[in-house]
C-alpha cells in the first residue's frame, strides 16, 4: 500500500514537473520572440517554481537547487543535506540539517565559483574584497569554507586593556590587500589628504578627530544626544547589553564599556579594516550587513543604537523589516537610539515618520534639523530619536 502510494506520488510530481518546464520554456520562447525587451526567465526562477511542487508524505525537502544549477563542488558539499550522526533529534525535529547560505548566492555563479574554489585543508585565497561584494549582493551568510584565511606575515598582538581602547593598533595586525590605504597612518590622515565626501572619513583618528569627544556631551542643535543623557531616561543599571548597527570603529561601544555596558558592533570593511580595528580596541565586532536578520533572540537586548547607517539609501520595505527586527530583539522597556537618520526634507513627513511610528515605539526624544555636510540643494534633513519599546505589548 505504502509503496504504491509513493509511486503514484512520484509519478504525479514528475508529471507536474514536465508540464511546468514545458510551459516555462514555451513562455520563454514566446517572450523572446515577441517581447524581447521584457524581463527574462532564468534557472533561478524555474527552480523557485519547481520547489513549490507537492512532495510525498515523508515531508522530506527536495534539493532542487543542486539539480538545476552548475554549482561549485565545495558549495554543494557544504549546503547538501547533512545526516545527524545519532539519527533523529527532537531538538531539530529531523534526522538531518541543511547548512544555511544567502538566498542570492546562486544568482552570482561567477563570483560564487571564485569564492568556493580553493585547496581543501590549505590556504584560502586572499579575496576579502570580492567576498564582501558577494555578501553585500545578498549571498549572506557566505558559505563556510574548509581553508585557512590569509593572515599578516608578522602578526603583532593587540595592546592590553585599557590601553587598547584609545590607541591605534599595529599595522602588522591587518592584511591590507583589500584596501586603498596600506597602513593606519593613511587611514588616520585621509581626511586631510583626500578630497570629497566619504562616510567615516576621519573615524580612525582616535586622538584629534571627532571620535575623541563623540557622545560625551549634547551638541549639534540638540541632534547629538550624549550617552549619559540617554542613560538617564531609565533606572541606573538597567542598560547592560546592546547592539550598535553600523558602528564604524566602535567608539560607541568603547564609551559604553567605560560605563560597564557591553555593546556588540556591526560593521562592514568598506575601504578600511573596520572589524580588525574594532577587535584590536578590545570590543566585539559583528561582520553582518543591514540585510541580515539580527542574530539575537527576541526580547533580550537593553539598547540598540545606530548612527547615519539607517537612512534613505536603504530600500523602504527593507528598512521597515529592519526596524521591526530591532523592535523584536529589544526587551520590553528597551531603548532604540536612532542617531542622525537622514533623508530628503519632504520624505520625512511623507515616508519615514509614518514608517517609524508604525513599529510601535514610544517616543522619548524626537529632534529634526538640516543636514549641512553635503550639497544644500539636496535639502536633506536629520532625525535623532530616542524610542522605547513598551513594557506591555499592544496589537
Amino acid at each position: 500500500m505504502d509503496s504504491s502510494h509513493k509511486s503514484k506520488s512520484m509519478f504525479t510530481n514528475l508529471f507536474f514537473l514536465f508540464i511546468l518546464l514545458s510551459t516555462n520554456f514555451l513562455t520563454l520562447f514566446l517572450s523572446s520572440t515577441f517581447h524581447s525587451s521584457s524581463g527574462s526567465w532564468n534557472l533561478s526562477t524555474i527552480s523557485k517554481a519547481i520547489a513549490t511542487l507537492p512532495t510525498d508524505d515523508s515531508d522530506e525537502p527536495i534539493n532542487v537547487m543542486q539539480n538545476t544549477v552548475d554549482l561549485p563542488a565545495e558549495f554543494v558539499a557544504f549546503t547538501s543535506e547533512q545526516e545527524l550522526p545519532f539519527g533523529f533529534s527532537s531538538n531539530f525535529d529531523a534526522s538531518s540539517i541543511f547548512p544555511p547560505v544567502g538566498q542570492a548566492c546562486t544568482q552570482f555563479p561567477r563570483e560564487l565559483r571564485s569564492y568556493m574554489t580553493y585547496n581543501v585543508n590549505g590556504s584560502c585565497p586572499d579575496d576579502e574584497l570580492p567576498a564582501q561584494k558577494l555578501l553585500l549582493k545578498g549571498c549572506e551568510p557566505l558559505p563556510r569554507r574548509r581553508c585557512r584565511p590569509a593572515a599578516p606575515a608578522k602578526y603583532v598582538e593587540p595592546y592590553p586593556l585599557p590601553t587598547s581602547l584609545w590607541k591605534t593598533p599595529s599595522d602588522d595586525s591587518v592584511v591590507w590587500t583589500a584596501y586603498k590605504c596600506k597602513n593606519y597612518d593613511c587611514l588616520v590622515n585621509r581626511k586631510k589628504r583626500e578630497k570629497g565626501f566619504t562616510d567615516c572619513k576621519d573615524c580612525f583618528d582616535l586622538i584629534t578627530g571627532v571620535e575623541k569627544n563623540r557622545w560625551t556631551s549634547p551638541i549639534g542643535y540638540g541632534l547629538d544626544f550624549s550617552i549619559d543623557e540617554v542613560l538617564s531616561t531609565t533606572k541606573p543599571g538597567r542598560i547592560r547589553i546592546g547592539l550598535d548597527i553600523g558602528g564604524g570603529v566602535a567608539t560607541f561601544a568603547v564609551r559604553m564599556r567605560e560605563r560597564n555596558i557591553t555593546i556588540v558592533t556591526t560593521s562592514m570593511n568598506l575601504n578600511g579594516p573596520f572589524n580588525n580595528f574594532i577587535a584590536s580596541r578590545g570590543v566585539v565586532p559583528l561582520y553582518i550587513s543591514i540585510s541580515q536578520r539580527l542574530p539575537f533572540f527576541d526580547n533580550t537586548l537593553d539598547i540598540v543604537h545606530s548612527m547615519h547607517v539607517l537612512s534613505n539609501w536603504i530600500p523602504t520595505t527593507l528598512l521597515h523589516f529592519l526596524m521591526f527586527d530591532i523592535y523584536r530583539v529589544l526587551r520590553p522597556g528597551g531603548l532604540f537610539w536612532l542617531d542622525r537618520f537622514f533623508c530628503a526634507g519632504d520624505q520625512m513627513e511623507k515616508v519615514y515618520q509614518p514608517l517609524i511610528e508604525s513599529i510601535g515605539f514610544k517616543k522619548l526624544k524626537w529632534v529634526t534639523g538640516k543636514k549641512h555636510d553635503r550639497d544644500p540643494a539636496l535639502g536633506e534633513m536629520y532625525l535623532s530619536a530616542l524610542l522605547k519599546k513598551p513594557l506591555h505589548h499592544s496589537s
